[in-house]
This record gives C-alpha cells, structure tokens and sequence, in this order.
C-alpha cells in the first residue's frame, strides 16, 4: 500500500456494514469516530467533529473465501480537524428551481425527491439556516446531510462541493379543501433569510379516492380471506375482505385505491363503469369467488387521455412507477366463477395480470375479454388455467415469464389477438406463448386435463427470443389446438423442443396459412406500443371470416377492405 493511503475491511453481519481502520502510519491524523450505518449501503464518516465525505477514490475487491470487501481509499486530499467557513452570500446553484412531487393520493405517501446544492465558489461556506416556509406544520418532510426535519441551522458545504436534500410527503386532501377532487399543494424550501434568501418551490398535486381495505381488529389483526386448503389441511389466508352490497359498483367519480384483496361475494356481480380508475396497493388484488361475476364495462376513448378506458394498476402515480412490473397481485377469477366480461380496459404492472381458473359451464366462456392491453406483468400477463377463454382485439406483452399461458386444458378462442414479449427488466425462460395440458403438484406428482381446444385466428405471436410458442403435451389428456392465419415467430427449428411434432409447421391441420418469422414491424414494442406499419408481415394477411366476426380493430378503425392480423391495423409512418 502507499505510504499515506487508508485501508478499510467492510464486512458484512447481518444488516449492517462494519467498517475497521488500519492505520497506514501512526503519525495518520485520520481515524473514524464515529460510523452510521443504513440497509440501503448509505454510510456517514465522521471526521473529528465534522461531518462530511472527503473526495475519494474507491477500489473495491471482493474476496473469494469470505464475505470482506476490501475497499482501498485513496485521499486527494486531508482530513482537517477544523477548517474556516464563510456565511453564504445567496449565490447557492440548485439542481432544479421547483421539484415536482408527481400525483399522489390523500394519505398515501410520495417517493422520495432529490435535490442538489452546488456551492461553486473556491470557499467553505456555511448556509445560517434550510427550512420549510410552511414551517413544522408542513406536510413536506426534509432530510439534509442525512438529519431529518422541516429547520436546519448552520449547514456547511466544501468548495466546489454540494450537498444532497431528500424530500417527501403526505397529504390530506381533507385538510386542503373540502369539496375538489384533486387540489395542488405547494411549499417553498428557504435558504438563508433576508437579502441572501434563495428559495426551491414544491408542488404536488393531490387527488381525493375511494379506499377499501380490510376491518383492523381490536387486537391488531385484520380482516382476511379464507384462499382453501394447504396439503397438510392448514387454513390458507390473505388480508382481504368481501365488498358489501352498497360497494359493488364502482363509478368515474373518484378513482379507487384497495388495500389487500377485495372478494365479489358469491352470487353478486361487480359492475365497473366505463372511465374508473382501479389502484391496488402492494400485494393487492381482486377476486372473484364462487358464483360471482365481474363486468367491466369500458368504451371506446377519443383522446389519448383514454378517459372511457377502465384502467387497472398500482397506486404509486409517480413517473418513475408508470412501467414497474409487479406493483400488485392479480385480478383472480376462481374455479366456480362465471359470465366474466372485460372490454376497454387496460391492466398493468401486476404480477399476473388476470388468472382465470377452471370452466364453469361449458356452453359460455368463463371469461370474454376484449379490446384490451395486458402489460408490464412481473409473471404472467393472462392465466387461463383449466379454463374457458374467449379474447378479440387483446394485446398481452412484457411479462416476466409468458405473456399467455394456457395450462392445464381448457377451452380457448383467440382472434385477432397480438401476444408479445419485449420484457427487458430480467432473464425470461419461457416463451411468450405456452399451452400445456398438465399441472405439477406440491408434491411433485403430475396431472392431466384435456386441451379442448385452443384456435387462435388472425393473431400474432412474437418477441425478442427466437422461439415464441411452446408446447408441453401429455398424451393421458387430449391436446386440441389450430393457427389459423396467424404470424408466429420460431426459428429455431433445431432445438429439443422444436422436436415435438406438435410444432411441425408443415402440418396444415394445425398451421394454416401461417406467416412464420415474418417481421410485424412493431411501433415500438419495448414501451408497449404493438401498433404495426404499413412494412409489417401481418398487413393483409388475416382470414376475412375472422375479420368479419371482429369487424373493427382495438382503435376502432374498420379491417374489413384488408384485415391486418393482430389487434391493430397497420399505420403509415411518415
């Protein structure tokens, strides 16, 4: 090591990092006092009385036998114990001059915001005072240098050097306004007083909701539902709640925020109007229990505001969630419930966009679903599982593992249908279509229901991996299943699983007149937008007897003079 440098071990236990000084010579006036350490890696060091990161330059080395790190630290410069500083003369240089907090919802915290102060002169200074205008009876909530408040006295930053301020809050629209549904809440972070005051604006806009959650108990406990049985015959439950009589509507009034899983009672029907908005909180979900109904009845939009869409999804509204796989748990339409519709909605960031279990009459699909985008699901984007499934006009793309998987038999019906997968947030294993006529148990064991049928007419299936169908066939249970005018993408045919004759495209009994690898010349499919081009492989290509029972596209636009396959027809791009 150089004469001069400082070593640390950085040891891991638990939660916590340790760090321990080696000394590079005894005459080194540098030691750590005190050390404050967080689970998210944030460290402090505290150089004699002051706090503060000297500039540094880290090399980190990770030992194969042990959890060490050994991170090597070479300073540019010394630690002083005690240096001048001069008052701030209000020439501080911010990152952004107002920070927007995004949306939130009354009571629901925000994420946390960022702040930079430069100070750019060649001195030390200190800043007299950092504090809220709305003072301690803000709702923003400061952390400076790492000390949380709403005041701060006397804050030094180095030359040439910055300081970070985190920001957050919560808000009670009962406490802004009475009557309005959103309402704009604003703060001012103020730096020095006086002719030296500069300031930061905070702006925030707060919207009024309806929640549902489960009853909290006198003892603590909440609400739950009860989900069935484990092997060992051990009640399996989750925090939710049955809705009353009184809230099974759900209107476009206020948007909606659920707390744990809300259940449609059994033989009652859930009616969601056309431009509500459905927020679920962390492991969240709905479910529909035996003999319940879910109709969600969505309309066409004008704008790309999407005001008549019904809109599933998470309940952070800030941007930075827009996209985030795995917000919440699944909309469950279990084994015994029937007549489910969905048309015009939208349903994304969940972990299973919608699961759909078993067929409870055979003379009509358990669900229909049209007109519909399923995205950004951290598994699965839509789960029929020994079902019954009818889709028209469906996109499913960005999930975890498979876009649509169809295990365990059942009944399905698929035209004009894009299924993708551009998932590009983890490693997925699976195609973006599955079919399966099997289901593993716990215990290891295997069983087997038949694949009625499953036709998929004028649909497209793609992504970003060579092979995008997969089939897992058993012999003990019928495997029924026809492509009819469809773009599928599979090129490589010498793979094991390209081996099962199921997956032989010659086969014009279960392929017909399918455009393989074609290029359906995707918009821009990552951001999920599966609108194809005037290039695609799928214009004109699809059946007109599939067009004919699916007349118009998702966007409403007439397919009948040339029907595209997929959801979409194809635009020009200029």
């Amino acid at each position: 090591m150089i004469a001069g440098d400082k070593t640390f071990d950085l040891l891991y236990i638990g939660y916590e990092w340790y760090f321990y000084d080696y000394p590079a010579s005894p005459k080194s006036i540098f030691s750590i006092q005190a050390v404050n350490i967080y689970s998210t890696g944030k460290y402090k060091i505290l150089c004699s009385k002051l706090l503060f990161l000297p500039k540094i330059r880290f090399i980190m080395i990770k030992s194969t036998y042990s959890s060490i790190l050994v991170i090597i630290l070479i300073f540019l410069g010394s630690c002083r114990r005690d240096f001048d500083t001069t008052l701030s003369s209000g020439r501080l240089e911010f990152s952004k001059d107002t920070i927007y907090l995004d949306t939130v919802f009354t009571n629901i915290g925000s994420a946390t915001f960022r702040l930079k102060v430069f100070n750019r002169s060649g001195s030390d200074i200190r800043i007299p005072s950092i504090r809220l205008a709305g003072g301690e009876s803000s709702p923003y909530r400061l952390n400076v240098g790492g000390d949380a408040g709403k005041s701060f006295q006397d804050v030094e930053i180095r030359e040439r050097d910055s300081l970070f301020i985190f920001i957050e809050t919560t808000l009670d629209i009962n406490q802004l306004v009475a009557s309005s549904l959103e309402f704009l809440s604003t703060d001012e972070i103020l730096f020095d007083s006086g002719a030296n005051e500069q300031k930061v604006t905070l702006v925030t806009l707060v919207k009024d909701a309806v929640f549902l959650f489960p009853q909290t108990f006198d003892d603590g406990t909440k609400e739950t539902l009860l989900l069935g049985l484990d092997d060992e015959g051990n009640e399996t439950r989750v925090e939710g709640f049955f809705l009353e009589d009184s809230e099974l509507h759900f209107t476009n009034e206020k948007p909606y925020v659920i707390y744990g899983f809300v259940a449609i009672p059994t033989g009652k029907t859930l009616i969601i109007d056309a431009g509500a908005r459905v927020h679920f909180h962390a492991n969240s979900g709905l479910i529909a229990a035996n003999g319940s109904t879910f109709l969600v009845n969505g309309q066409p939009s004008d704008t790309d505001a999407m005001e008549n869409e019904v809109i599933f999804q998470g309940d952070r509204l800030q941007a930075d969630f827009a996209n985030d796989a795995g917000q919440w748990s699944t909309i469950w339409l279990t084994a015994g419930s029937k007549d489910h519709q969905i048309n015009h909605a939208t349903i994304k960031n969940a972990t299973v966009g919608v699961l759909v279990d078993s067929i409870s009459d055979r003379s009509a699909p358990t669900l229909k679903i049209t007109n519909t985008q399923i995205y950004n699901s951290a598994s699965v984007g839509l789960l029929g599982r020994g079902s019954y499934i009818e889709g028209e006009n469906l996109v499913v793309n960005n999930s975890g593992q498979v876009s649509l998987f169809l295990s365990f038999g059942g009944k399905y019906q698929f035209t004009h249908a894009t299924f993708a997968n551009f998932f590009s947030r983890g490693f997925r294993q699976f195609p973006t279509v599955v079919m399966s006529n099997t289901f593993s148990l716990a215990d290891g064991s295997t069983i087997t229901n038949d694949l009625e049928e499953a036709i998929f007419e004028n649909c497209i299936i793609f992504g970003n991996a060579s092979n995008e169908l997969g089939i897992d066939n058993s012999p003990q249970a019928t495997f029924n299943f026809l492509f009819k005018n469809c773009l599928i993408r599979f090129e490589n045919t010498g793979s094991a699983t390209a081996q099962n004759p199921l997956l032989d495209f010659s086969n014009t009994d279960l392929y017909e007149n399918v455009v393989l690898n074609g290029d359906p010349f995707f918009i821009d499919a990552e951001n999920n937008n599966l609108k194809i081009t005037d290039a695609s492989a799928a214009k004109g290509q699809a059946s007109m007897a599939g067009a004919l029972r699916v007349p118009f596209d998702l966007l409403g636009v007439n397919r009948i003079a040339s029907p595209d396959m997929g959801a979409y027809q194809n635009v020009v791009i200029e």
